[in-house]
């Protein structure tokens, strides 16, 4: 039997139901004595597919389960939107607000808001720094991105890659989790560059994980190179597939291994063709879950013991947190993520990458 995809490090007993409520001494969430609801702000639907086809939707599935009230909405990269779906919620009667900042700055300032008026909060999937959400739910960014290093650097062995050029296409510098993601690639390919193993090539980071200005910026940055760049650590799918379109208008798709995240059906197809090297999946169910387990607690008034911290670097906040173990993608375990129901054969596998799905055993 297959075993599961995803584990939760240290906090296993959270999506089983097995944590204890404690008394919420913090003295601004008057929950309790209010009909429970839930508002949960996603940053974008452009930057990647996993926010409206994926977090959204398993959230709605946990909510409806609970039987309690929420409202979600995206605020599709516009932060005077986001601050303005905020306002709406607190206003609308939430007793609990997730948010997915679009930087710390703007987060912070929907958090403390939401404090002020007794409405409790988690930041999800990206920490706040300097924020005050009472908890964070995400995965362990720097092993993803710790993932992706060791992922661009066994595909440039297997191409048998000698002192080749690598290039970085980082993520957003307001994502607090793209830094994390850098800081784990940078773990395992930096030694390499010190060492000459590897060349350090061009490196850029994308605002706003625009997968638009992705492509522009890795056109340069192959120009700069004089079109001698080996490996591109992309810091996702979106980005490693804007990679992809300019490696293709060289002739250079499937020679130059590029890394990804998100296990986006995309992401998964440039797989299976030969375009990327890798991805990482993110089991964004069960991220989902944790969320909302401690969402719907906090919304009825209650608290829960996660068992870990993470320090917020800028506020020097503990914050308790939930931190879920993501897991590389090659082609071989591709089937994998269908299998998790993440994304569904039917979609993965249409037209012309039928065939390819079935050599990568997926049935």
């Amino acid at each position: 039997m297959r075993k599961g995809i995803l584990t939760i490090a240290a906090v296993g007993l959270l999506t089983t139901g097995g944590l204890t409520a404690c008394g919420d001494d913090s003295g601004d969430n008057g929950a309790a004595a209010k009909t429970p609801k839930i508002g949960v702000i996603l940053p974008d639907s452009k930057s990647s597919a996993r926010w409206e086809t994926a977090d959204r939707r398993f959230l709605e599935e946990a909510f409806k389960a609970a039987g309690v009230q929420y409202d979600i909405q995206n605020a599709q990269n516009d932060k005077t939107a986001f601050q303005t779906i905020a306002d709406q919620m607190i206003t609308s009667g939430v007793t609990a607000l997730m948010i997915v900042n679009l930087d710390s700055g703007t987060g912070k300032a929907v958090l403390d808001k939401a404090k002020s008026q007794g409405v409790a909060t988690i930041d999800y999937d990206r920490l706040t720094l300097g924020g005050s959400a009472q908890y964070y739910v995400s995965f362990d960014n720097e092993t993803v991105g710790k993932l992706q290093g060791e992922g661009l650097s066994k595909c440039l062995t297997d191409k048998g890659v000698k002192n080749p050029v690598v290039a970085y296409l980082n993520g957003s510098p307001t994502d607090n989790n793209a830094t994390l993601f850098k800081a784990g690639y940078d773990s395992v390919l930096k030694p390499k560059f010190d060492s000459k193993e590897y060349v350090k090539g061009p490196e850029d980071a994308v605002p706003a994980w625009d997968n638009a200005q992705a492509a522009t910026i890795f056109e340069q940055q192959l120009t700069k190179a004089n079109g001698k760049i080996d490996g591109v650590l992309a810091a996702n799918d979106g980005l490693g597939n804007a990679a992809i379109s300019i490696l293709k208008k060289n002739k250079l798709n499937g020679k130059v291994p590029v890394t990804g995240q998100d296990a986006s059906t995309e992401g998964l197809q440039n797989i299976l063709v030969g375009d990327q090297c890798m991805t990482v999946y993110k089991a964004v169910r069960e991220e989902a879950k944790a969320a909302s387990d401690l969402a719907i607690a906090l919304a009825k008034g209650e608290k829960k013991d996660t068992g870990q911290t993470v320090k917020d670097p800028e506020g020097g906040r503990d914050v308790p947190s939930v931190l879920l173990t993501p897991k590389a993608i090659y082609k071989e375990n591709v089937k994998d993520v269908i299998a998790d129901g993440y994304v569904t054969k039917e979609e993965v596998c249409a037209g012309a990458y039928a065939k390819l799905c079935a050599d990568a055993g997926i049935s």
